[in-house]
């Protein structure tokens, strides 16, 4: 856990909290497998026309950035075609290079501030924030355009040291406009308490990609139809 310098959240807070029904529904946020190469483009284009995703992460890892560019973009095309936002995980270069909609940063993957000055005003900039505020609100204060908390379950996505209650979710919601993005371990079956609790957006991965894509865009389609 970060040592979150605004303290601990009171627990009562997230059963007081209520939804706000003037922000859009909870959308969902899809992230790529690290081997996107094979037979993966068309798995993406079943997954995306099996139900709908605002963003799809491009997310590999230990690639030269000729090679990702390769991999990405018949990835960008099939989601341009079904106007689903293209974010590139860590790499603002890449992201340029590309012209993605979006750039994704962890805490070391460098500065809001820098990134929008390199990609401009029209790219969408997230950052990883854990499970602290405080990050959070700095990111908001530098221009970031989302923020993401996790990881809510255990996951075998990567490896993951902070474990945020749903109520940072309620915190967030209650007093910013600012999306927020619940990320890590989120499957059909626990999805629905952070959508309750105030997630703009549920990021998933192996939920998706470790069976049926298909099957589970459909499930996780239908938890986020009940408001």
């Amino acid at each position: 856990m970060i040592d979150d310098p605004l303290g601990p959240l009171d627990p009562n807070f997230a059963a007081a909290f209520e939804r706000d029904l003037s922000r859009p529904p909870c959308q969902l946020y899809l992230i790529s497998p690290l081997d996107v190469t094979g037979a993966f483009p068309d798995r993406l284009a079943r997954a995306l026309d099996a139900a709908p995703a605002a963003a799809f992460q491009f997310r590999v890892k230990d690639v030269d950035q000729h090679s990702a560019a390769r991999l990405a973009e018949p990835l960008q095309r099939i989601c341009a075609d079904r106007e689903v936002a293209f974010i590139v995980n860590d790499s603002v270069s890449l992201a340029k290079r590309l012209g993605a909609d979006g750039v994704h940063l962890g805490q070391e993957d460098g500065d809001v501030r820098e990134a929008r000055a390199a990609l401009g005003p029209g790219v969408q900039i997230g950052v990883t924030c854990h499970d602290s505020r405080h990050l959070a609100m700095e990111a908001g204060e530098a221009g970031a355009d989302y923020v993401a908390f996790g990881s809510f379950h255990p996951t075998t996505t990567k490896e993951v040291r902070h474990h945020p209650e749903p109520v940072i979710l309620s915190w967030w919601s209650a007093l910013f406009e600012l999306p927020c993005v619940a990320i890590g371990g989120i499957t059909p079956a626990n999805a629905a308490p952070l959508v309750k609790a105030g997630a703009d957006f549920v990021a998933v991965s192996g939920a998706v990609w470790n069976g049926d894509e298909v099957a589970a865009m459909k499930a996780f389609a239908e938890v986020l139809a009940h408001r």
